[in-house]
């Protein structure tokens, strides 16, 4: 049996809590701080990722370097033409084109949509067939079939059923080249911005619209203020691939002789023969634009992607704003006295 003489003085060392981690011993056993002497973190090292990035680098520099070393792209000429009059003017037409078919496209494809999701079973069927027939036949037989339109109807009258006409012109004075293209683009487009918009529309959520119904608004209403803006975040990137699709497709309209950029620049090296150069004078107007575009694209995306995230990811200006400030803090701590 204990007695009082025997409890020592020192003070009782108080139990660790259950499940806590062991304390590292100090320099002389004695329990440290936790982590005192725990090792550093050393970061994993990546060597796969290193050598295929290195891999990656070293192919696209020699792609690179074969190009501009090669003489038979002539860069010279390519720096000539690149803002001549003829090639400017067929950039313009082309940028009309795109301009104008996705706008007439979406607009008519909207209709359709609507069209499809109504309740009226004509109107359901009218559509379908519609993008049916449409996105079945390739293009190019579309163009061609429009530009021949004058085979089957030679004369487009207006007047009275069964009665004196009223107007009368001749089909192949109506269409010409440009005018062809632009229905048969936008025919063709908007069986696609149908689909496009229908399933944005069927992305958000079926509750949005009882709440609306819930409160009193109309169908329109409803699909004018509440379901089409929260459906864009679906359609607009599908769109944006569309209008880059577009951009590139007008140079279709080449084989009815529409002075787009390609056309144009056929025209040149034609009479010059010199193809390699000008086809990379069109090749160089179109990823300059697709690039205009693309970016355009990814600032809409970032509109329409408010409110579904705590906060929108930065821009690569904004990324390479950030990156430039760390860089000049490095560089700062380095220069400056007693820096390392």
């Amino acid at each position: 049996m204990a007695t009082p003489s025997d409890v020592s003085d020192v003070p009782a060392t108080p139990a660790a809590p259950a499940g806590s981690p062991p304390k590292r011993p100090g320099p002389h056993g004695a329990p440290g701080a936790p982590g005192a002497d725990a090792p550093p973190v050393v970061p994993r090292r990546h060597v796969g990722r290193l050598l295929s990035a290195a891999a990656a680098l070293l192919v696209l520099a020699m792609v690179l370097g074969s190009v501009v070393r090669n003489e038979a792209f002539q860069w010279e000429v390519v720096g000539q033409y690149f803002t001549t009059s003829a090639v400017l003017d067929g950039l313009l037409l082309t940028l009309w084109l795109t301009g104008a078919v996705m706008v007439l496209g979406f607009l008519l494809g909207t209709l359709l949509a609507v069209m499809r999701l109504s309740a009226n079973p004509v109107l359901r069927t009218l559509s379908w067939g519609y993008v049916w027939i449409f996105r079945s036949t390739p293009l190019l037989v579309q163009l061609l079939f429009w530009f021949n339109i004058g085979a089957l109807y030679p004369t487009l009258a207006l007047g009275l059923p069964y009665g004196p006409r009223l107007f009368t012109v001749q089909t192949v004075n109506l269409l010409g080249p440009t005018l062809t293209a632009v229905i048969g683009l936008t025919l063709h487009e908007s069986a696609y911005a149908a689909e496009v918009v229908r399933g944005g529309i069927l992305s958000v959520d079926p509750g949005q619209t009882e709440a609306a119904q819930a409160l009193g608004l109309s169908r329109s209403r409803t699909l004018r203020r509440i379901v089409v803006p929260q459906a864009m975040r679906s359609i607009v990137p599908t769109a944006g691939n569309m209008l880059i699709g577009t951009l590139k497709g007008t140079s279709i309209v080449s084989v009815l002789a529409v002075h787009d950029l390609l056309y144009s620049v056929q025209l040149v090296y034609n009479q010059n023969y010199r193809v390699i150069p000008l086809l990379m004078v069109a090749t160089l107007w179109y990823i300059a634009v697709t690039t205009v575009l693309s970016a355009g694209q990814y600032h809409v995306e970032r509109y329409y992607a408010r409110g579904t995230t705590r906060g929108l990811p930065p821009t690569p200006l904004q990324r390479l704003r950030v990156r430039l400030t760390g860089l000049r803090a490095r560089l700062h701590a380095v220069t400056a006295p007693g820096g390392r």
